[in-house]
């Protein structure tokens, strides 16, 4: 399938960049050129800003209601076209199609959600205990705002910003990542089609050295989110310090996935295998350290061996597979080399750790199971993001939690336990913005965010607003 050319989306239009250079987009499954964009530079990034400070003053002062008609024409606009949005994500990536529509409900329930959100948003009484003054904090927008995202879950993430920006009353700049633009630059082009508000929304993809260098270091970006690997967090953050701005920045993760001899065996299993295998493992949630109590230990890794085996690898609309391929060759062949590092220090490979046959083409590698981890392993220490199982054996709570914690991230946790005291500790103790115990559920209207090096602020619900407003007191003498 061949998705053609796209052009950015700068103020309110489609165009060619500055110097006339587009980009292929590769699909992972085959390694073939599936559509081509245009390629943003250091110019096309100016231009943006100018749109976007421009499309800060009209869209500012719009009235929340009509800022929501606006956000409630686009969610109809972004249903319409649901299918080819979800096809562009499973060839620009690698996403199966049942797993695209997760990136699309995040828009519409972004598009949906927030409104209401901002609506709630009350101004914050302040009590004069002399009774000679009133006090009150106001909110108002903070101005251009500029989002890097992720190439994982192209359009989820989009909507993880553009729901919160838009009802919050910023102007914004979209950075997909060059590796999944197309279906963001799909999402310009249904913009442009329904004549949304010009310089509102931007959006281009291109070199981080010209694209995001020139947006992070201008004095006219007032807002910097993103959602990426730690080390671009830091770089942002001291690229960033041409000016005082404002941080929304959800990172890297290592999340500890704990199994205790009292869980619910059959749900530990089961979420233990779709937070590792879902999105072939390339999630910045996923289960990436999986902890067993020593007296179940092996029986849960023969089941779940024996599921990982069993998963279906596939590409297409109509495959229907449980897994696709990594994103790129080398994201690829850096899971062998997890693999060959945790076997030289006394793993056990007990499935997978190779390209399935008939897929050389493409970035395929089969759902991957390692036992006996321990913490001198790269699988360990690193975030995996790919279909790379480690499980590790413990024996006591004061072992797990010193090795759950063992890490410079602090994004997702998950614990499996039926033991309520257990559960007031872990919770207690665990160096996670998100803890979760026997099940999991993400959500709009539920915080996503992390603490240490896994990020600032959060993403989905009210919360999220904050990034995107300043507070303002006003005092009256009475």
């Amino acid at each position: 399938m061949n998705f053609g050319y796209h052009k950015l989306y700068i103020d309110g239009k489609l165009v060619d960049a500055e110097s006339k250079e587009r980009t292929a987009v590769i699909c992972p499954a085959t390694g073939e050129p599936i559509a081509e964009v245009a390629k943003a530079g250091a110019a096309d990034a100016e231009k943006a800003l100018d749109a976007a400070q421009r499309g800060f003053k009209y869209w500012s002062k719009l009235s929340l209601v009509e800022r929501t008609e606006w956000m409630t024409r686009l969610r109809t606009a972004v249903l319409e076209n649901e299918d080819l949005l979800r096809l562009a994500m499973i060839y620009e990536m690698g996403k199966t199609y049942e797993g695209a529509w997760e990136d699309i409900e995040a828009v519409v329930n972004g598009l949906d959600w927030y409104p209401n959100a901002m609506k709630n948003y009350r101004d914050e009484q302040i009590p004069d205990y002399e009774n000679t003054h009133s006090h009150k904090m106001i909110h108002q927008p903070a101005g251009v705002a500029v989002a890097y995202l992720a190439w994982n879950f192209p359009l989820l993430n989009v909507g993880f910003k553009l729901g919160p920006a838009l009802a919050a009353g910023c102007s914004l700049i979209i950075k997909p990542s060059t590796l999944s633009p197309l279906s963001a630059y799909l999402m310009g082009k249904i913009m442009h089609d329904i004549n949304f508000p010009a310089g509102v929304v931007n959006i281009i993809s291109g070199p981080a050295s010209e694209v995001a260098n020139t947006l992070t270091k201008s004095k006219k970006t007032n807002v910097l989110t993103m959602i990426g690997s730690t080390q671009t967090g830091l770089k942002v953050i001291a690229d960033s310090t041409t000016s005082i701005k404002k941080f929304g920045l959800e990172l890297g993760g290592n999340a500890p996935f704990i199994i205790f001899d009292d869980a619910d065996f059959d749900t530990a299993l089961n979420l233990a295998i779709g937070l590792k295998f879902g999105n072939s493992g390339q999630i910045c949630v996923a289960a990436n350290r999986i902890f067993v109590h020593k007296s179940i230990h092996d029986k849960f890794l023969a089941a779940y061996v024996k599921r990982a085996q069993a998963l279906k690898l596939g590409f297409g609309k109509d495959a229907k597979p449980d897994m696709g391929p990594v994103v790129t060759r080398s994201d690829r062949d850096r899971m062998f080399e997890l693999v060959e590092d945790a076997v030289s220090k006394g793993a056990t490979l007990e499935t997978g750790g190779k390209i399935p046959e008939g897929k050389e083409k493409g970035n395929w590698i089969q759902p991957t199971v390692l036992s006996g981890a321990t913490p001198d392993m790269r699988v360990f220490k690193e975030e995996i993001f790919g279909p790379v199982a480690p499980i590790f054996s413990f024996e006591t709570d004061d072992e797990v939690l010193e090795l759950a914690n063992d890490t410079e991230y602090g994004l997702a946790s998950y614990i499996f336990t039926n033991n309520h005291k257990r559960v007031e500790r872990f919770t207690a103790e665990l160096d996670f913005g998100e803890v979760q115990v026997n099940g999991v559920k993400y959500s709009i209207y539920l915080p996503h965010g992390g603490i240490k090096n896994s990020g600032i602020g959060h993403d989905c619900s009210h919360l999220a607003l904050e990034d995107y407003l300043v507070k303002k007191r006003v005092t009256i003498a009475k």
